[in-house]
């Protein structure tokens, strides 16, 4: 995509931004929004700071996520500031000056110090909608002090309607998807080779072109029976003697923005955790179809769980219906965890659980607490959809005790736990229409 192309996507993505601010700061009865980018932490006891982590709320304006110390400032009727920190500093490497074809949207002020910000925000703290952490207080001991506040009506607000993702966002999570099939063809390859955890989790990196710190979050590279570990990071770093299956959730940042994929592979193309796989993906784009405008997403979640109960009983792993498998809580000793969640600024992203945009909670479906979100979809959400079958001792033992363990075929549970387990993740556009899958476009783009 061109400057100028991005730089009409951006120009309508701003202008939304502005929209709601006005809304929530009226919500509020506040005058300006103002938004620190964060500030460097450091370890107690130590003189070594935390990985910088910029704020949401701070990114979503500017496509900016190294500069700490800086300032967004927005008051409805007028242009947005950016106060933009550029420090002398000759230990680190300087931010250059902004530039690019975001930067005449804003009138933008460049400091040398953190405290020289206090001049460029408004005079009076309290009029302010100041949204951040503790740690990012600015205070010249003047008895004038910009303290985060997050008041919960302006919060409320804005994360209720960052659900809905403009065209521009939606290009960045597409852009940050590029990236991140890159690096699973690449963590694949590896596999196939051999390579162990560690070795994997290199090599995605190296063709994500993304360091650790710069992933929107922590790989989980499992071989074998690590897949059954959800979040998974220990990352071996000498590869099993005997190499069955892989399992890879792991994501790519571009510009703020993140991706969230998972897959999994079996050594042996030709067996029968293979056709588990297949079985397990066939499902999961079934449940990808689903994302729709008006579609209540626990209703998505539910049906996976049909989906993965209709595996265990094709694959004589569990001898009941899958309508039974779901109401007596057998299926969730396989299938653990949520479907998915929102994906954008966050991983994770915020909004999950609201019931408007004053607040209030949309509960999860009785038995199923580790949903991230209970919202009916709307044209612009994007979600993760990742139904899985895992082997975990933990759940299986508590299967065992139950009075459904008859219903097990343990042998079979026994042959497959070596392999752990099976996820598969796709990134979803909610659309007028048909839902784009962002993760499939991607991989069919590289291949």
């Amino acid at each position: 995509m061109t400057d100028q192309e991005m730089s009409k996507l951006y120009t309508h993505h701003v202008e939304e931004l502005q929209r709601r601010s006005a809304r929530a700061l009226e919500r509020g009865g506040l005058d300006h929004l103002v938004v620190p980018s964060g500030s460097i932490h450091y370890q107690v006891f130590d003189d070594r700071d935390y990985p910088y982590a910029v704020n949401p709320q701070f990114k979503a304006w500017a496509p900016l996520v190294q500069n700490p110390g800086s300032w967004l400032v927005y008051t409805p009727g007028g242009k947005p500031k950016l106060v933009y920190l550029q420090p002398f500093d000759y230990w680190h490497v300087v931010p250059q000056a902004p530039s690019g074809y975001w930067v005449e949207h804003f009138d933008v002020v460049v400091i040398r110090e953190p405290g020289e910000a206090l001049a460029h925000l408004p005079a009076d703290p309290s009029r302010c909608a100041i949204l951040g952490e503790p740690q990012s207080t600015l205070d010249d001991g003047s008895g004038r002090a910009f303290v985060p506040n997050n008041p919960a009506a302006v919060v409320n607000y804005l994360e209720f309607h960052r659900a809905v993702k403009t065209p521009y966002e939606i290009e960045m999570m597409r852009a940050a998807t590029a990236h991140g099939v890159r690096a699973h063809r690449a963590a694949e390859r590896a596999f196939r080779a051999g390579a162990s955890e560690f070795g994997i989790h290199l090599a995605y990196c190296q063709a994500a072109r993304q360091d650790a710190n710069d992933l929107p979050y922590g790989n989980i590279v499992a071989l074998n029976e690590h897949g059954a570990v959800l979040h998974y990071t220990n990352r071996d770093r000498v590869p099993p003697r005997e190499i069955r299956s892989f399992l890879i959730d792991a994501g790519a940042s571009h510009l703020g923005y993140a991706c969230d994929i998972t897959r999994t592979y079996a050594y042996d193309t030709a067996g029968e955790f293979q056709s588990m796989i297949d079985a397990v993906d066939a499902a999961e784009q079934r449940l990808c179809d689903q994302v729709r405008a008006g579609t209540d997403y626990r209703r998505i979640h539910l049906d996976a769980h049909l989906e993965m109960a209709t595996v265990l009983r094709d694959f004589r792993i569990v001898d009941m219906s899958p309508e039974s498998m779901v109401e007596t809580g057998v299926s969730a000793k396989f299938f653990p965890h949520g479907i998915g969640h929102y994906i954008g600024l966050q991983v994770h992203d915020v909004g999950g659980f609201l019931e408007s945009d004053t607040g209030g909670t949309i509960d999860k479906p009785d038995g199923h607490p580790y949903l991230r979100l209970t919202r009916t979809l709307e044209p612009g959400a994007v979600v993760t959809i990742e139904p899985g079958i895992y082997f975990a001792d933990l759940l299986l033992q508590e299967l065992r005790d139950s009075e459904h363990a008859g219903s097990v075929d343990w042998d079979r549970v026994d042959a497959l736990r070596p392999y752990g387990g099976i996820r598969i993740e796709d990134d979803v556009v909610c659309t007028d229409g048909d839902p784009v899958n962002l993760t499939r476009e991607g991989f069919a783009a590289l291949d």
